[in-house]
């Protein structure tokens, strides 16, 4: 089985299921990254961690690049049932291992099977939509994933809070599970109907391609923290793995910018890479250079958020852009200007309304471009191929933006005993310089 009966309906009728557990999984998943980083202080503070503290960010994306490799595959040849039922369980392993856990050490291992999970999630999210909605209603219900973050986003943290000073941090992590079993048995019935390719096979080399690559992005998040003195050998040696191994994970050509499905995967992840290399420090710049107080700094953030979801949904929804080409390319230079919001944080006569503005002008591009980006990703997926590249697009992903988190992170530390306004111009610049490259990208989409 392919596809459900065509219908327009995403809520009721025979998709209801299907899209409330997909929302549910994306939610679960928003709600607990967000929810991690307000309760990590609080985490390293008890377990005596805070050595460890960058590590139980980056361990879980690293880990999730072997695993998105592993599914990828596995879901083409035998289904997603199967692989994202496992995620699920991971996952919730995880995060009781997590939630239990007497030492910082065992709290990292929880978080990196997690990491183990998610990369199986994040996958099979994707791979059900290729295989349940027909392409016409797929914006939509990349709508629907993307308004799983909203929510999260404007509550998460709060909640996240009031659980960790009324009941214990570990309740963060130890009542999600029983939520995700629940979010997973609202599409159990349809993913038993979701048939593979039994003649897909995997290349071996790919796992080991993976966790090399999973070693040098977690390298690289050390090395951008500074966290150890040897930190210059150390990035070194993770740009040299990355490198060398995760290109053998995508398309050929994708960071060449090679028409087509590569175009498409490397415009997504350069796009998500200027906007958070920029999201990272203008809030930090909104509080040392305008002396807004953090909560406030914070609202931008959320604005963003919401303007995300209205950019995904206006994708989906209007006549006027149903060019996929149109809404990507209006939706990079959307993210572009976005970006100008950090050099305006620098400017004391610039009203700290316009940079607001600015800024959600990029949020809300983020929200046209990277649905419709995955969107396209499907369209170029032929049978026996959507969970392989599902899995190239996320890894991409995470490994570009780990890149440009960690220069700009090694940039502004260093800039700091030098000069902090130049740190700032210079972190500024990489990300709108990222945010630029996916914009002259987005003329390579067509195959």
């Amino acid at each position: 089985m392919t596809a459900l009966a065509p219908t327009e309906r995403l809520w009721l009728g025979p998709y209801g299921r299907v899209v409330a557990g997909i929302f549910s999984l994306a939610f679960l998943v928003a709600f607990e990254s967000l929810a991690v980083a307000t309760v990590m202080p609080v985490v390293a503070d008890e377990l005596d961690g805070l050595g460890l503290y960058a590590l139980s960010f980056a361990a879980p994306s690293a880990v999730a690049v072997v695993s998105m490799t592993i599914a990828g595959p596995l879901m083409d040849r035998r289904g997603p049932g199967l692989a994202l039922r496992a995620g699920v369980g991971i996952f919730s392993a995880g995060l009781l291992v997590a939630g239990l856990a007497p030492t910082m050490a065992v709290f990292l291992v929880g978080r990196s099977v997690q990491g183990l999970g998610m990369g199986f999630v994040g996958v099979g999210l994707y791979v059900v939509i290729a295989k349940v909605f027909p392409d016409h209603m797929r914006a939509r219900v990349w709508t629907v994933m993307t308004s799983a973050w909203v929510l999260p986003a404007l509550v998460g943290p709060v909640i996240a809070g009031l659980i960790a000073d009324h009941l214990g941090w570990r309740w963060v992590f130890l009542s999600v599970p029983l939520v995700a079993v629940a979010s997973l048995l609202l599409i159990w019935q349809a993913l038993s109907r979701l048939d593979g390719d039994p003649g897909v096979t995997a290349d071996r080399r790919r796992l080991w391609w993976a966790t090399l690559s999973a070693g040098g992005i977690l390298a690289v998040s050390l090395a951008g923290q500074r966290a150890v003195p040897w930190w210059p050998v150390l990035l070194v040696i993770a740009l040299a793995l990355i490198g060398a191994y995760a290109p053998r994970l995508l398309p050929i050509g994708t960071w060449r910018g090679r028409r087509g499905l590569p175009s498409v995967i490397a415009t997504r992840s350069l796009l998500s890479a200027g906007f958070f290399g920029a999201e990272t420090y203008v809030p930090l710049s909104l509080v040392e250079h305008r002396g807004l107080e953090v909560s406030q700094a914070g609202l931008l953030l959320t604005s963003a958020a919401v303007l995300w979801f209205s950019g995904s949904w206006i994708a989906a929804n209007v006549p006027a852009l149903s060019s996929k080409l149109l809404r990507v390319r209006l939706g990079a230079v959307c993210v572009l200007i976005g970006t100008g919001a950090g050099f305006l944080t620098l400017a004391d006569t610039v009203p700290v309304l316009v940079i607001a503005a600015t800024w959600s002008i990029g949020g809300l591009g983020m929200g046209m471009a990277a649905s419709t980006l995955g969107v396209l990703l499907l369209d170029h997926s032929g049978p026996g191929e959507q969970g392989v590249n599902s899995a190239a697009m996320q890894t991409s992903d995470a490994v570009v933006q780990s890149l440009v988190l960690a220069v700009g992170s090694v940039v502004f530390a260093v800039m700091l005993g030098i000069d902090e306004l130049t740190g700032y111009v210079l972190v500024f610049a990489l990300a709108a310089a990222t945010a630029a490259l996916a914009v002259a990208v987005t003329a390579r989409l067509e195959s």
